[in-house]
């Protein structure tokens, strides 16, 4: 049996420029932490530091090319230019909202935060979900695009970019903003975060943009909100701003829970757009696959922020004894200074690492089909792939809040630790030839991406370890004459990428690993129940530096009951948003992404 190679094989890998001896470390350059209608005293800006690399006017470096045309109005705003010796005694543009050279610097600098936050957590360089064949990919941000209450990740193979719209308030906004005065979705933090993190989880997971089932476009959702809503807590002085005035009480700290305030008062929402925290905390909203995406999004968010409020309070209940001279109450007024910074350090401390764990469980899960079940196993394993002994039990309050929401994974026995790591293989398979670490040939760093050449190499090895007849099943794949497929067609199955994966665990030990994923198409006849559509299957390998495969997260190409829920969503209310029907079978609207947020 035979297989094939995915795009990505095709395409020159992502290549962050290198510090040279001599260069700074990082460029310091101002933004807003939130939006414009931030009051300045509640730490409406920032200066982030951002990895220094030469930038070309726009800005435009190795990662961004900030591009400055407004396709609307046909005309292209003064560009950038932040290697300008004077722009960088400043530490960049001054913020404003009427500077439109102050726009192109926020994409540019909130986006290289958000990509070094996914560097960090996977230990290598994230991957474009787009490139192009001896050519440097780059996400194009448009900070400018044009008139609409909309900004959404787009791409068509061999280019991607960020579209942020413009428009005019309400007439009557809930904020400080201008009656009609023009809103730039590129000023917001949490836009900007949130679609940079639909990029990158579509190079970590291309298949995830297409809505399958009502979990898909939803994780997306939410996975893109909790990156931006774990970004809130880096920067100090808001952190400290809202540890004073909720007391410590994180659950009611509404500058680090909510996402897009402004957006959400100048579109008649009458408050921020979304929220990590619910109304009624004791009754917390159920997992209904029915919900809109956002909506459904909320409860998968709503999960992992409420094991983070659990975590901190455990973390920080010594220090709030010491202040209340052992009663665990604090009185009345102000909290003391110095424990609003102690307070605020373990939140940001805590914050970085769930939003670590966050990012790592994308790696460990399946490549296709995501459901909010697997995501709970997947942060479950990568978490005890990093730290065994979880003298906190993390582990335990991420389980116990997605029970609390009725999300369950598929096809375990209970909700014990154990029964939700993922399992080694069923079958004793040998170690995979010349992927151990010592034959891999590495660009110096093993974080950095390897040579074309190599990866192709790699993905040959793995191909034919795969094909093996007796192996198809643990990968969730099938021979083209397996009676189970009833007559339909599968193709042959496709190396999707291997990257490496590094951790560092609390006892600082360096952990490599080799992550890959393995996909099939298996297209479904139409017939008396429905027009056809395309059904993956496959699997994501964790691979040891021996070449031991370590872990095989799979979906059949051939589970009935997956294609039969995959079958209703496309006839549902729900599928049929984001699906047409074309001479007889399903296929994907455009712009995924826009179709979801013009919903909400």
């Amino acid at each position: 049996m035979g297989y094939t190679l995915g795009e990505a094989f095709g395409w020159t890998p992502n290549l962050p420029y290198e510090r040279q001896p001599g260069d700074p470390l990082y460029r310091p350059l101002r933004i807003y932490t939130v939006d414009p209608s931030l009051p300045r005293l509640d730490g409406a800006i920032a200066t982030l530091e951002v990895p220094y690399e030469p930038l070309d006017p726009g800005p435009r470096g190795r990662l961004f090319h900030v591009d400055n045309h407004d396709v609307q109005l046909g005309l292209d705003y003064r560009c950038a230019e932040l290697d300008e010796r004077n722009v960088l005694i400043a530490d960049g543009y001054a913020p404003s909202p009427s500077d439109p050279r102050f726009h192109q610097q926020m994409v540019y600098a909130v986006a290289s935060k958000v990509y070094l936050s996914f560097r960090q957590a996977l230990g290598r360089d994230p991957a474009w979900g787009f490139g192009k064949a001896h050519e440097p990919a780059r996400l194009r941000l448009y900070p400018h695009y044009g008139e609409e209450r909309n900004a959404y990740y787009s791409h068509d193979g061999q280019e991607g970019g960020i579209r942020f719209g413009y428009y005019r308030a309400d007439a009557k906004p809930t904020d400080a903003t201008l009656p009609g005065g023009y809103v730039f979705t590129c000023l917001s933090h949490d836009i900007i975060a949130h679609e940079v993190s639909h990029a990158l989880l579509d190079g970590l997971r291309p298949r995830f943009c297409i809505p399958v089932g009502p979990d898909v476009p939803a994780f997306h959702e939410a996975f893109a909100d909790l990156v931006a809503i774990f970004q809130h807590f880096s920067y100090r002085s808001v952190l400290i701003t809202a540890i004073r005035r909720c007391k410590g009480e994180l659950a009611h700290a509404q500058l680090l829970t909510q996402l897009a305030q402004q957006f959400g008062h100048t579109t008649g929402h009458g408050g921020a757009l979304r929220c990590a925290i619910e109304a009624d905390q004791e009754k917390p909203r159920l997992y209904d696959p029915e919900l809109e995406a956002h909506e459904l999004g909320t409860v998968l968010v709503s999960a992992v922020f409420e094991a983070f409020t659990r975590i901190f309070a455990r973390k920080t209940e010594r220090l709030i004894r010491l202040a209340s001279n052992g009663s665990g109450i604090l009185p009345p007024g102000e909290i003391p200074h110095d424990l609003q910074i102690l307070l605020a350090e373990k939140a940001s401390q805590l914050a970085g690492e769930f939003l670590g764990i966050c990012i790592r469980a994308i790696d460990y899960c399946p490549p296709v089909a995501i459901g909010f079940g697997d995501y709970l196993r997947a942060l479950i394993t990568a978490d005890h792939d990093a730290v065994p002994d979880d003298s906190w039990d993390y582990r335990g309050a991420l389980i116990d809040s997605f029970r609390r929401r009725n999300i369950y994974p598929h096809l375990v026995a209970s909700l014990s630790e154990d029964a939700l790591l993922w399992r080694p293989p069923r079958l004793e398979l040998p170690p995979v030839a010349h992927l151990d670490f010592a034959s891999l040939r590495f660009r110096g760093d093993p974080g950095h991406a390897a040579s074309l050449d190599e990866l192709r190499r790699q993905a040959h090895e793995l191909g034919r370890y795969i094909c093996h007849t007796e192996r198809l099943e643990e990968f969730g794949l099938v021979a083209a004459d397996d009676p189970r497929l009833g007559g339909d067609r599968v193709s042959l199955p496709c190396i999707q990428s291997i990257r490496t994966a590094r951790r560092v665990g609390p006892d600082r030990q360096v952990l490599f690993d080799l992550v890959a994923e393995v996909t099939q198409e298996r297209r479904v006849a139409a017939s008396e129940h429905g027009p056809g559509f395309s059904f993956h299957g496959g699997a994501t390998l964790i691979l040891d530096p021996r070449g031991e495969v370590r872990y095989t997260v799979s979906k059949s190409v051939v589970g009935h009951e997956r294609l039969e829920r995959r079958r209703a969503f496309l006839q549902g209310r729900r599928g049929r948003r984001f699906w047409a029907v074309e001479a007889g079978r399903y296929v994907p609207r455009d712009d995924v992404f826009r179709l979801a947020h013009v919903d909400e």
